[in-house]
């Protein structure tokens, strides 16, 4: 009962939020920048640790610059998720530039889903909005790992469900996807697959962005369950508030392991879209361990 007050709670103040347009939520966003940046200084010191493994402690100049650019995408990030409790489809079509959907559709046509994986890249939770851009009938969904939090959970599952995706919690994900091929359908499913993995879960090991790192594997394991196609959705910042999305097909290259050629071909294509424009990507994720001196 106090949950679903406080969830009630929240979930007005953030839609009362979301009616704001964009140019004003913006500007919400520059101060949450001076905020978040300067006064509560959330993660630095894994971002700064994160930035100086990847680009090195000697150009200080050029880390420093990556880091505020951050930030100030990252409070962007914020605004824009809080926008989707309310923003029309044709706003969000207008933002959201979708290159290639007829890729997607040939997929399905072959009679294959697909397996989509995606980074904590750009705004990928403004990626939902691609389930205007496919003219096969299909199910379309993501799979996510829920919050400690409950009330939060409840709440990002209302906003990742805007456009109608089916929200798919990880540990229910086989089953769910083996149900919907066995009742005639197919889907599209994004994995957004660069975090660190748990140590239970399965995972590979490659060279990523100069790192020994290990990744998730679960979205090529459950994609060769059903005889997926694997894909890389590509996600670019073309200005603030307009993204370009790809449908990239990924070149299979096994792990260290020789294993897992697709969900290591993905981090590879991430690799390369993370060094074109570093700044939009998650760079507060406590993504390797932290060296013992």
């Amino acid at each position: 009962m106090q949950n679903d007050i406080k969830y009630t709670l929240i979930l007005r103040l953030l839609t009362a939020v979301a009616w704001l347009p964009l140019g004003i939520l913006y500007i919400l966003s520059d101060i949450a920048y001076l905020i978040i940046y300067y006064l509560v200084r959330y993660r630095r010191d894994t971002v700064r640790y994160n930035l100086e493994l990847v680009f090195g402690k000697e150009n200080r100049k050029h880390t420093a610059a990556i880091e505020k650019r951050f930030y100030r995408h990252l409070c962007d990030c914020i605004v824009e998720t809080v926008k989707l409790l309310h923003i029309s489809d044709r706003e969000i079509d207008s933002r959201v530039e979708v290159t290639n959907g007829e890729y997607i559709d040939n997929i399905i046509r072959s009679g294959h889903s697909v397996v989509l994986f995606l980074g904590h890249y750009g705004n990928w939770e403004w990626v939902q909005a691609i389930i205007h851009h496919f003219k096969e009938p299909l199910v379309g969904g993501q799979v996510y790992q829920p919050l400690h939090d409950k009330v939060m959970d409840r709440v990002m599952l209302r906003i990742r469900s805007r456009f109608g995706l089916e929200c798919i919690e990880r540990k229910h994900a086989v089953r769910r996807l083996i149900n919907i091929v066995n009742g005639g359908e197919l889907f599209v499913i994004g994995f957004i697959s660069d975090q660190r993995p748990s140590q239970k879960g399965p995972q590979g090991r490659t060279h990523f962005l100069g790192q020994d790192t290990t990744f998730i594997t679960g979205g090529e394991k459950l994609g060769n369950h059903v005889n997926a196609e694997f894909v890389y959705l590509r996600m670019e910042k073309t200005s603030r508030g307009h993204y370009r999305l790809t449908f990239c097909p990924i070149v299979p290259i096994p792990d260290d392991n020789g294993e897992n050629p697709y969900a290591c071909g993905f981090m590879k294509m991430l690799e390369d879209t993370i060094h074109k424009a570093p700044e939009y990507w998650l760079w507060s994720h406590k993504r390797w361990p932290r060296h013992k001196n």
